[in-house]
């Protein structure tokens, strides 16, 4: 198989075996020899590509930041000059990324290792690109006299925190079965568009 597979497509197989792997064993019971036998290679050929178990979870969490962003990115474009609807669509396009990519989803924002090496600043910062989508919108919407936000930083992280919720409940199956998941998030959405958009019918 080593023969055959280049350099690119090893580094795809070690961030997706260990995306598996993190999800299913957890941080402190993975070990770069797990990786190597699970992917049928030398531990040697993983640390060409990665230094240690570290920088492989840092990857991953960097690779589904800028997931997360181009999906963002994209319900932006489709808003450009209606901040309300534009807000709507950004709330929608995280709830389905985190439904549609629990894997990314749990190592980005809730695997949080006790000894991992700290993220980089760099590499946050660039993470951070996707709460500054969905505070432009905010702060759109607040020149235009359709929003309303004391602190549109406190405000954006709010709205984080009510779909991180809504996504974190639906991915560990802890919403109640009489509940149709559409429906928690359709409301999720309404209740987070009514806090910033007094115009939005109560």
């Amino acid at each position: 198989m080593a023969e055959r597979t280049s350099s690119a497509d090893l580094r795809r197989l070690i961030l997706d075996t260990t995306r598996h792997l993190l999800v299913e064993k957890g941080y402190a019971d993975l070990s770069m020899r797990k990786i190597a036998k699970a992917i049928g290679y030398s531990a040697t050929s993983i640390y060409l590509h990665f230094e240690n178990k570290d920088a492989l979870f840092h990857a991953l969490i960097e690779e589904g930041m800028e997931r997360l962003l181009a999906e963002l990115k994209q319900a932006e474009a489709a808003h450009p000059g209606d901040p309300v609807a534009r807000l709507e669509a950004l709330c929608q396009a995280y709830v389905h990324f985190g439904l549609e990519n629990p894997e990314y989803y749990e190592i980005m924002l809730l695997l949080h290792p006790a000894h991992m090496a700290r993220y980089p600043a760099d590499k946050f910062r660039r993470a951070r690109r996707n709460l500054d989508v969905i505070e432009a919108a905010l702060i759109d919407g607040v020149n235009q006299g359709v929003m309303q936000a004391t602190n549109t930083r406190v405000s954006t992280s709010v709205i984080w925190a009510a779909l991180h919720g809504a996504v974190s409940l639906l991915n560990a199956k802890r919403v109640d079965i009489r509940i149709a998941h559409k429906d928690l998030i359709a409301e999720t959405v309404r209740h987070t568009l009514r806090g910033c958009c007094p115009s939005l019918e109560r």
